[in-house]
């Protein structure tokens, strides 16, 4: 689930539904139906941009520094090992690319 997990719609205790509040000169309004909408469809906009980039997210957090990338295809030339393009090539497979 990504961050907005579903649009907010507020019941009040007598059951009526409710849009979200708005503040205007610190004076707290209820929203609009219009710009209700509005928010909501920029919500999902965003929430369509972070799902479209979130392959991207994973991978750059689990990839070592480039300092420790070098440090290993160093290591792996001089050893003949393959540890570096193995870590790699998990954390791709972890995470494909163009999707989340």
């Amino acid at each position: 689930m990504g961050k907005w997990a579903s649009t907010p719609i507020w019941i009040n205790n007598l059951g009526f539904t409710m849009n979200e509040n708005k503040m205007v000169n610190g004076v707290v309004f209820e929203m609009t139906d219009e710009e209700q909408a509005t928010l909501n469809a920029s919500r999902a906009e965003e929430q369509v941009s972070l799902d479209a980039r979130a392959w991207l997210d994973g991978r750059l957090s689990e990839y070592p520094s480039v300092t420790d990338q070098l440090d290993m295809l160093f290591w792996d030339k001089s050893n003949g090992t393959t540890l570096w393009y193995d870590m790699i090539a998990e954390i791709k497979t972890k995470h494909p690319k163009g999707q989340s």
